[in-house]
This record gives C-alpha cells, sequence and structure tokens, in this order.
C-alpha cells in the first residue's frame, strides 16, 4: 500500500518540477540585476552624502545626466558608431582566421608542426608591447587599430577550435572512415559539430578580447571613439563623462556576450548538459 501511494506521488512530484522550472528560466536574470543594484544604491548614498569628492566619484545620478547631455548633443551615437565599427571589423577579421587556422592545426598534425609553436609564442606578447611597432608600420589610421584588435581576437578562436577539433571521439572518425566522406565532408559532418561547443565558447571569450583591444586602440593617437572620448574627458577632469564612457563598453559587452550565448542555446539544444 505504501508503494503505491509512493509510486503514486512521484509523477506529481515531477509535474510540479517540470512547472516550476520554466519560470526559474524566465525570471532567473533578474537576480544578476540584484548586486549592481545595491553597488549603485551605495554608490548614490555615499556620493549624495559628500564622504567621496564628486570630482573623483561622481553619483549615479550625475552619470545618468551626463549620458543624457552625451545623446542629446549626438556625441554619444558618433564616437559609438566609430567604436563598433572598428571592434566589428576586427573581431571577424581576427575570428575568422583564428576559425581558419585553427581547423587547418587541428585536422593537420603537420601544419600544427609547423603553425602553432609560432603562434604560441606570438600568444605570450602583450598588447601594449606591440602597439608601438603597430604605429610604426601603419600610423595612427584605421588599419593599425582594427589590426590591433584582430590580432587580439585571433588567439581564442584559434585555441578554442584546436582544442575542440583534437578533443573529437576518434570513433567518429573511423565512421566517417566506413561511410567513404570526403575531408570537407568530415568537417561539416564530423568535426565541427562536435567541436562547436568549442568554438562558440572561443568566439565568445574573442568578443570580450575584441573589446579590450578596441580600448588599447582608441588610446593611441585616435581622434573619434569611446575610448577616445574618455581620455579627452580625462585631460578635463570630467570623471562623470569618464564613467560614461565606461559603462558604455560594459554594456556593449554584455549584450555582445549575451547574443553568443543566445547563439550558443540554439545551436546546441541537442546537448544534454548539466546546468546546475
Amino acid at each position: 500500500m505504501m508503494k503505491a501511494e509512493a509510486a503514486g506521488s512521484l509523477p506529481k512530484t515531477n509535474a510540479e518540477a517540470v512547472r516550476k522550472k520554466p519560470g526559474r528560466k524566465r525570471y532567473g536574470w533578474m537576480k544578476g540585476l540584484l548586486l549592481p543594484a545595491v553597488i549603485i544604491a551605495i554608490w548614490q548614498v555615499i556620493g549624495g552624502l559628500g564622504v567621496v569628492s564628486a570630482t573623483v566619484l561622481p553619483t549615479p545620478v550625475t552619470i545618468v545626466l551626463t549620458f543624457k547631455e552625451l545623446i542629446l548633443s549626438g556625441e554619444l551615437f558618433g564616437h559609438l558608431q566609430i567604436s563598433i565599427y572598428r571592434a566589428a571589423l576586427g573581431f571577424l577579421l581576427g575570428a575568422g582566421l583564428g576559425l581558419m587556422i585553427g581547423i587547418l592545426a587541428g585536422f593537420s598534425k603537420r601544419t600544427e608542426l609547423y603553425l602553432d609553436p609560432s603562434l604560441q609564442m606570438l600568444r605570450t606578447v602583450p598588447h601594449l608591447a606591440v602597439t608601438p611597432l603597430f604605429i610604426l608600420w601603419f600610423g595612427f589610421d584605421e588599419v593599425s587599430k582594427i589590426l590591433l584588435i584582430a590580432l587580439g581576437a585571433f588567439f581564442p578562436v584559434y585555441i578554442n577550435t584546436f582544442n575542440g577539433i583534437r578533443g573529437v571521439d576518434a570513433k567518429l572518425f573511423e565512421v566517417a572512415r566506413v561511410l567513404e566522406f570526403k575531408w570537407h565532408q568530415q568537417i561539416s559532418k564530423v568535426i565541427l559539430p562536435a567541436a562547436l561547443p568549442n568554438i562558440l565558447l572561443g568566439i565568445r571569450l574573442s568578443l570580450g578580447i575584441a573589446w579590450l583591444g578596441l580600448v588599447v586602440a582608441e588610446l593611441m593617437g585616435s581622434s573619434s571613439g569611446v575610448g577616445y572620448m574618455i581620455m579627452d574627458a580625462r585631460q578635463f577632469s570630467q570623471t562623470n563623462k569618464v564613467f560614461a564612457g565606461i559603462i558604455i563598453f560594459a554594456v556593449v559587452g554584455k549584450l555582445t556576450d549575451s547574443f553568443v550565448r543566445l547563439l550558443e542555446r540554439k545551436l546546441l539544444k541537442w546537448r544534454n548538459s548539466y546546468e546546475g
């Protein structure tokens, strides 16, 4: 009798879990707003009481008013448009090359032996170390900025693509040989689907580094862009404008990361992985 009651109670428990799960997913993102809200509230109180000088730490309200001024004047969108153009072009160039060379090195041991040692050595060189060299070679125009961003965006995609391919189960290659797949079929139907989680991770990391590279690029003799706006504001001690520029980078970076995460969910919905 007790077994029957226990068995009868299980479906109800499972049904409740199924009903609760969509709600948790739907409103779970709101939990991520709690920490920023607390920080902003404390920040506003400290600034409002005058504990810290407004020149050093302007209040969130002051920064919001600065945003309003930048939007109404058109300055914000002008600089942001140029920054997005540079970051997008540099990312596409660097990530595209990283994906292509990662596939070649991952698929061919000979290509790995020729290319990987040099690329790994180049990967350890900091952005700031090569910046003067890029200025000497290409000057202060757009080419040097885009190439500097591309350099940073290259390595996360290359490394994760390479590791993703080398992590593919060897039995899948045996199946491909039995089915007499040609090399391009092996790449498109066996390797890339299995390596896709790593590739998408590389793209996420690459986007983040592209924005970091953009900051470095726009700080080196630029006359436009959000990075230039921050440097110009620093020279005139406009801390509120500096904070506005930093927040712009943070928000746009978060939006691009969220887009790739959404893409991950769409492309990897077949994967039954642990989500916590």
